[in-house]
């Protein structure tokens, strides 16, 4: 669908991409992924069309719709929610038109039977079908759909845009690319913003409903969920993988072995070479063979090994002084703002030792709690801290309330005192602010950074109760890693507020939910109580009717009967809710659009197994070439029709699952 051709870029005679090649096909499901740095974001803005390559070129269809969603962007629209995300439509009235041109066009021809007038009518053909698809859908129901999956509730479609935060903002743009239903989706971590069950949504809608998506995301288990295969850049080269981000770790790290392997081997070959040469440069009897190694070490191709991004933080919180048995004591504390109640009665006991998680949708006070006790707002109710607690708190937003004119090494020096000032080069060195980086003023700093560096503070002085909010917040895997086991290793107490399902996983041993007004206890991991909500189910999601209320019971004198059981009377409780005629239909359709999808995989793996067969038979007949690919050697053609086949089974497996949860949530 899109190809990349040659493509190569260069900044300050420095290059970033090096003659890279490869296709965006339909239905794939890509993480692009590297080192920070290695190029990610650049590579989407120009298959984007917002920034231009050195040399090479991105060949896109003339038909084809790319929507990019980039890390960062500035808003300044002024409507309400629901009319800027309207604007998502807004296609369907370009398709209308230029379908009007082309039968305007169709009507003045008449080279009826020219290739020309063919291609115009496949083309209006083509644009009526997309038509009637993208009109046949409510896009009220399915902006309403799409924005309450995203997190949003319907009091604020009418609010205006400008209210809300740039992650609420950056909610809202998603929204209208994933409305506008592109044929390619760019997406630039686009969990950053988003709460679990917003980022489970979005997994679920990419994986039923998108075409085809690139994404670039540091959250291993979104990447794990959506994608189906992997494209590495590393040494401005790419590595093109048909799996998922976990499967191309492991093959990743076998790649590196065997290039080590076949370096090591050359660099002996090299040396034993080189050794030859100079010892007998200079004896006349072994003139032939000393020109002939010259000639032969000239013309080895050296082997590269991709770089292994080797620096990471080194950290390791300090031994916590013992506090008392119970850190944290919650009784009926409550916050509200106004008229609007954040959360009431949160009654919690937290024991020294216990390593918990705040989880919720964004704005159900998780971050507003952890401020309760810190003392910084007040609240009603009673929330005790425990005897000799030391806290170590990380904002939300930390890096934020730096010093930007300031340099790293002066930021940890306003704030050290005693011993440890003689040892802040150290302690900078092992969160990679070694050498000139901690002559580097806070300004120029990247969003990780800022944020290691706000960690720092954490380090300076023994603290028995860690309070991180948000602490995965622009570090990369390798660093997210490093700080989970640095957490998991630390003998106090921690309170970890977080939307990274992977980052919580095997790290809490309980989880308090936020949401409704209230705050519940969960006793096990995040996976665990995912479990418990159901929130992988799309069904679940998607539900947006409010529960019954429950019914009194029915006098004994006029008993409701019931089927089966005709003298049991109606009991308190919460009827089943009967689907309306829209929601049937809905469903309906969601069904046969799924099983299309797994009967359209079955296909295409029957016809690219067919095609493999007949290449195989021409390769033992002893053919070089097929007929109908004269340009390509049938080996190349061979391995190219197999991993188009690796491809097709994942489609398979992915709308598999996807039909399956479909039928599971109906069920329910």
């Amino acid at each position: 669908m899109i190809s990349i051709q040659n493509l190569s870029v260069e900044f300050s005679a420095k290059s970033l991409f090096n003659n890279i090649n490869y296709v965006i096909n339909r239905r794939d499901r890509i993480a692009l992924v590297g080192r920070n740095g290695a190029g990610k974001s650049t590579m989407l803005k120009i298959i984007a069309g917002l920034q231009h390559p050195t040399s090479g070129q991105v060949a896109v269809p003339t038909d084809t719709t790319i929507g990019y969603l980039p890390q960062q962007m500035r808003l300044s629209d002024t409507v309400s929610v629901a009319d800027e995300v309207r604007k998502a439509f807004s296609h369907i009235d370009r398709m209308n038109e230029r379908l009007g041109r082309l039968n305007n066009e169709l009507a003045e021809r008449t080279d009826y039977d020219s290739p020309e007038y063919a291609r115009l009518i496949e083309s209006v053909t083509e644009l009526t079908e997309r038509i009637a698809m993208e009109q046949s859908d409510n896009t009220e129901a399915e902006m309403e759909k799409t924005l309450l999956g995203l997190g949003f509730v319907r009091e604020d479609f009418g609010r205006l845009t400008a209210e809300f935060s740039g992650g609420w903002r950056m909610r809202i743009e998603l929204a209208k690319l994933l409305l506008q239903r592109p044929d390619v989706l760019l997406l630039d971590e686009p969990t950053n913003h988003l709460d679990i069950e917003s980022t489970q949504w979005l997994e679920q809608f990419l994986v039923a409903k998108a075409n085809a998506v690139v994404v670039v995301s540091h959250d291993r288990a979104f990447l794990d969920n959506v994608t189906n295969r992997t494209i590495e850049i590393s040494c401005g080269k790419i590595y093109d993988y048909a799996v998922s981000y976990t499967k191309f770790k492991e093959l990743r790290r076998e790649r590196v072995e065997q290039q080590m392997r076949a370096y090591r081997n050359q660099q002996k070959e090299i040396a034993d070479t080189e050794a030859f040469i100079e010892r007998f440069r200079y004896k006349a009897t072994k003139a032939v063979q000393v020109q002939s190694r010259m000639k032969a070490l000239a013309k080895i191709e050296r082997i590269e090994v991709d770089e292994v991004d080797n620096s990471h933080i080194n950290l390791r919180f300090p031994p916590a002084p013992r506090s008392g048995d119970y850190p944290i004591i919650a009784d009926n504390v409550g916050k509200a703002y106004g008229d609007h109640q954040v959360f009431d009665n949160a009654t919690f006991t937290i024991k020294r030792g216990e390593k918990v998680a705040f989880v919720g949708k964004n704005g159900e006070g998780k971050s507003t709690l952890v401020k309760c006790i810190m003392g910084e707002i007040p609240f009603t109710g009673s929330l005790k801290i425990g005897h000799n607690v030391k806290i170590g708190y990380l904002a939300q937003n930390q890096a934020q309330l730096l010093d930007e004119d300031v340099t790293v090494f002066d930021t940890i020096d306003r704030v050290a005192v005693g011993d440890i000032r003689t040892r802040i080069r150290d302690i900078l060195g092992a969160f990679m602010f070694g050498g000139e980086a901690s002559d580097k003023k806070v300004r120029v700093l990247s969003g990780g950074e800022k944020t290691r560096l706000a960690m720092i503070r954490l380090l300076l002085e023994p603290v028995n109760l860690l309070i991180l909010d948000e602490p995965t917040n622009h570090l990369d895997m390798a660093s997210k890693d490093v700080l989970k086991q640095a957490i998991r290793d630390f003998d106090g107490t921690v309170i970890v507020v977080s939307h990274d399902r992977e980052f919580l996983d095997g790290l809490v041993e309980k989880v308090y939910e936020f949401g409704g007004g209230q705050v519940r206890e969960c006793l096990g991991g995040i996976y665990e109580f995912l479990e418990k909500k159901r929130l992988a189910n799309l069904r679940e999601l998607e539900r947006t009717a409010p529960s019954q209320p429950s019914q009194p019971s029915q006098p004994t004198n006029s008993p409701t009967r019931q089927p089966g059981n005709s003298s049991t009377p109606h009991t308190t409780g919460s009827p089943t809710r009967q689907l309306s005629y829209t929601e049937q239909r809905e469903r309906d359709k969601m069904l046969r659009k799924a099983s299309k999808r797994v009967e359209q995989a079955e296909s295409d793996i029957a016809a690219i197994e067919a095609d493999i067969a007949a290449i195989e038979a021409d390769i033992a007949a002893g053919k070089t070439h097929r007929d109908d690919t004269p340009d390509i050697d049938i080996y190349t053609l061979h391995q190219q029709r197999n991993r188009d086949l690796e491809n097709a089974m994942s489609v398979w497996e992915l709308s598999s699952q996807e039909l399956d949860n479909l039928r599971a949530s109906f069920a329910n």
